[in-house]
């Protein structure tokens, strides 16, 4: 009974009179990315965009990112909660509703939004609710956090057009990922900023579908 409760606690999102009390101040965190020099923190740019996509370890989510031409930056982080400036602890206690969750600052002359999505819902499973793989938890679900109208359309044709595609090959998921928009970003530790990096082999990337996203057109 106690494993039941145990599991069910980690699967079952808060109530906002129920979240942790968090802290009005930000949590210490890195200055600069630990792989480009980059600063962590606005203000960044004008030109460049931001967005936020959780899908499982932020440790090995963000590694997806940075590689790519046209990104500016990542960074590791807290999103969809309740609890202001959380910890990595407060968050696995499944009492803050947040999820890991990786920013991801780009250029759009150079990388389009429809880019990222493709990686978001290419490398890791969609149609899983509140885990990936062996990893259970609220602080684990998949999510898409947008910064404009556009990136909230887009996000939600991305998932429809998967959707379409996980049929077509014979899955039969049903996507779970939650798109909203962004209320607020809180920055992991510096520990977990750019943990694969610094940490090679450390954490795997999650396992995708093996289905790919639908080419445009």
């Amino acid at each position: 009974m106690f494993l039941v409760e145990m599991f069910q606690r980690k699967t079952t999102m808060p109530d906002a009179a129920d979240a942790l009390a968090g802290r009005a101040e930000p949590i210490e965190t890195a200055a600069t990315h630990a792989v480009n020099g980059r600063s962590l923190k606005p203000p960044f740019a004008d030109g460049l965009e931001t967005a936020y996509f959780a899908m499982g370890r932020f440790a090995s989510a963000e590694q997806l990112f940075w590689p790519l031409p046209g990104v500016h930056v990542t960074a590791a982080g807290y999103a969809g909660g309740f609890t202001p400036n959380p910890t990595y602890q407060e968050v696995l206690s499944s009492l803050t509703g947040h999820t890991q969750t990786v920013m991801v600052v780009f250029d759009p002359s150079l990388i389009g939004y429809d880019a990222l999505l493709q990686v978001f819902f290419e490398r890791h499973d969609p149609t899983q609710p509140m885990r990936q793989g062996n990893d259970i938890g609220t602080f684990f679900r998949s999510a898409i956090f947008t910064t404009s109208d556009r990136q909230l359309t887009q996000a939600g044709q991305a998932r429809d057009a998967y959707q379409a595609a996980l049929g077509q090959a014979g899955h039969t998921g049903k996507i779970v990922t939650g798109i909203a928009p962004v209320e607020a970003f809180y920055y992991a530790e510096a520990s977990h900023q750019q943990h694969a990096a610094r940490n090679p082999g450390a954490q795997p990337v999650a396992k995708g579908t093996g289905v790919r996203f639908p080419a445009a057109g």
